[in-house]
């Protein structure tokens, strides 16, 4: 009696029975793994796949270069910044590849944006002069809902500029701004401690104070680029300008009173340009879109803290 097994409900020994559920318990958690492994595995080829697939379709679309006539368009939209899309890395080569296309009866460029870098937009106007020196083809710029300071910098190069009655045009001005908490940490009692090796290299710096001599150097620096931007205005619009003393001083207008200030030349939209103006009313594309792949290969290493540092410096901006 003392070696006889002991039977479970299923009238098998329990030794077997237990054996027999260890085992299902570990198929069961050997399943769900690999199925958890192929889930996986699908959607990394679903990310791999659509990446793949946005690059191929971008060198397709960079590839094929129209032959038959048409009006070549770059979009030139949102703040003009370094990586940005409408920056000089991006549209300098959509402005080669539009140029020289022997299809393209001329080049729109469709703006609609507040500014931004003054560097950007001086790197994209001068490329737009020599480009349409190099290839005789005309330029125009067509502004949809806004084309104030760096966009208006850049439109400056076009030989016409196009606007809706109502869009926001102007604002040729340079500003620099920032923020100071001296005051707010004299009153937390929180002590800067700051070292550097000469005596202006923490001028910027938003918790030291700031002298008037480095107001003075900073203001002369943001007169220079206003004349460097006046003058680009003046230079691209000619004799159509019609000066006054508010032309110049950051105001903005309309695109009715742009055309009567001869800060534009008429109403008009993309499709009006391509139809009237060119005689070329199909449009294609050139503009240089970075793909998804480019943007986290480029921006991801430094994401985390571009905003909250960016927030803090100081640098001339036409806005």
């Amino acid at each position: 009696m003392e070696n006889e097994a002991i039977i479970g409900p299923r009238g098998v020994p329990w030794e077997r029975e237990t054996i027999e559920k260890l085992l299902l318990a570990e198929l069961r958690e050997r399943r769900t793994a690999r199925r958890w492994r192929m889930l996986r595995t699908l959607i990394w080829m679903g990310i791999v796949g659509a990446l793949v697939w946005l690059l191929a379709r971008d060198l397709v679309s960079t590839a094929a270069t129209p032959s038959a006539p048409h009006t070549a368009m770059i979009s030139i939209k949102g703040e003009i910044a370094d990586k940005a899309e409408a920056s000089a890395e991006y549209v300098l080569p959509a402005l080669r590849g539009a140029m020289e296309d022997s299809g393209a009866q001329a080049l729109v460029l469709l703006i609609n944006s507040p500014g931004g870098s003054p560097v950007q937009a001086g790197l994209i106007n001068d490329e737009i002069t020599r480009l349409r020196a190099l290839h005789k083809k005309p330029v125009y710029a067509v502004v949809e809902e806004t084309c104030a300071s760096a966009a208006y910098y850049i439109a400056a190069a076009a030989d016409k500029i196009y606007v809706n009655k109502a869009s926001v045009v102007g604002s040729i001005g340079v500003l620099m701004d920032g923020f100071g908490f001296v005051g707010t940490m004299d009153k937390l009692g929180v002590e800067r401690r700051l070292m550097t090796a000469g005596a202006n290299k923490g001028f910027l710096d938003p918790f030291s104070p700031q002298s008037e001599a480095q107001r003075n150097y900073a203001q002369t620096m943001l007169d220079q680029i206003h004349q460097q931007f006046i003058g680009v205005v003046r230079q691209g619009r000619g004799a159509r300008l019609k000066e006054t003393p508010e032309m110049f001083s950051g105001l903005f207008w309309t695109g009715e009173q742009a055309v009567q200030m001869g800060l534009a030349d008429g109403l008009g939209s993309l499709d009006y340009v391509a139809r009237e103006v060119v005689k070329a009313d199909k449009l294609v594309d050139y503009t240089n879109k970075s793909n998804l792949a480019e943007r986290f290969a480029k921006r991801f290493g430094a994401a985390m803290g571009e905003g909250a540092v960016g927030a803090l410096k100081s640098v001339p901006t036409l806005r």
